[in-house]
């Protein structure tokens, strides 16, 4: 009996250790990080729904949900100048909230507020740049000038006298002139409203004389002739006005002023988390889908690597910071 039972037990052995085995390669390895994303991702936008951010943010969170393995959705959260959603973001811990992250909020606020809720540089983790918007430089069509030369040229005859406008301290259109005005060494007064809108119906007026805006908002009033565009702010001439030369182009080299928009995640992140994120947006970011949806709102899709966005942030936090110190910008509300 002993020599028919032991190739029985044999038999058992080898079928118990089978099993066990193949128990084991069914079970996730005990380190092994979960699947990431696993739930869908939030997309946090410090400002109100309309404008360029939204279509940015909208287009990038579209492409990336089509490849990423879940939805991305987009959350406007404005207040504070962009400080509201920021803060929310750098505090949150679900892995699964990001931000828009914009010339504003890493490149402006860190030096025209005395304290922060986050600092740009510690908490967040740059992914990609996803799209730059250009600035314009327009006057009202009765002021005695074609170009930037004569422009700068007429205030200088005039200095005081001229007026632009701007959507309010610390906005974009502000920042932009302020930074004509230090590398021409030209004086003219800032007037600033509630919004774009209520500025620019002054301008068309000739109440003001002179504004930088982003592009959207312009063109169809350059088009038919309300307003004249006498310089971009691109590095580049603009597909959409090929006689415009660029403010670098007319005598101050190195000069760009576009307003900006890249995604950002919070640092303590996991790496692995930050390098898929970062090549899922580069993807969607360069990719035919997102570039033709930002061309039509005049924005140029950019989809540069994290370290790349991260070059970038400084040089635009270096280009400003002197700006603001000059023109002593204080954030809407506070002078």
């Amino acid at each position: 009996m002993t020599q028919l039972q032991n190739p029985t037990l044999a038999r058992r052995r080898v079928l118990l250790a089978a099993t066990a085995a193949a128990s084991t390669l069914l079970l996730p390895p005990a380190r092994a990080q979960a699947a990431w994303p696993s739930k869908p991702l939030r997309l946090v936008v410090p400002f109100a729904p309309g404008g360029s951010s939204e279509i940015v943010a909208r287009a990038i969170a579209g492409e990336m949900a089509k490849t990423i393995g879940q939805n991305v959705f987009v959350d406007n959260k404005p207040g504070a100048a962009g400080n509201i959603a920021m803060q929310e973001v750098a505090n949150s811990t679900d892995d699964h909230t990001l931000v828009l992250g914009h010339i504003g909020t890493l490149a402006v606020n860190p030096y025209i507020f005395a304290k922060l809720p986050y600092d740009a540089a510690r908490d967040f983790a740059p992914i990609t740049l996803v799209s730059k918007v250009p600035s314009l430089y327009v006057v009202h069509p009765d002021l005695p000038v074609k170009n930037l030369a004569e422009f700068i040229a007429y205030a200088k005859s005039k200095p005081g006298q001229l007026n632009y406008g701007s959507a309010g301290n610390g906005s974009a259109g502000h920042l932009a002139f302020e930074y004509l005005k230090m590398v021409s060494n030209t004086f003219l007064l800032h007037v600033p409203y509630r919004g774009t809108g209520p500025m620019l119906t002054d301008l068309m007026a000739g109440r003001l004389q002179a504004a930088s805006v982003g592009a959207p908002a312009l063109l169809a009033f350059i088009k038919a002739g309300k307003l004249r565009c006498i310089a971009t702010g691109t590095a580049q001439r603009l597909p959409q006005l090929p006689d415009v030369p660029t403010v670098a182009e007319q005598g101050f080299k190195g000069f760009e002023m576009t307003q900006w928009y890249g995604l950002m995640a919070p640092s303590k992140w996991p790496k692995a988390n930050l390098a898929k994120l970062e090549a899922e947006a580069i993807k969607a970011a360069r990719g035919p889908v997102v570039m033709e949806k930002l061309s039509h709102e005049t924005a140029l899709a950019v989809g540069s690597t994290s370290a790349e966005f991260d070059a970038f942030i400084k040089t635009e936090q270096a280009r400003w910071k002197p700006v603001i110190a000059r023109a002593q910008i204080k954030p809407e509300g506070n002078g």
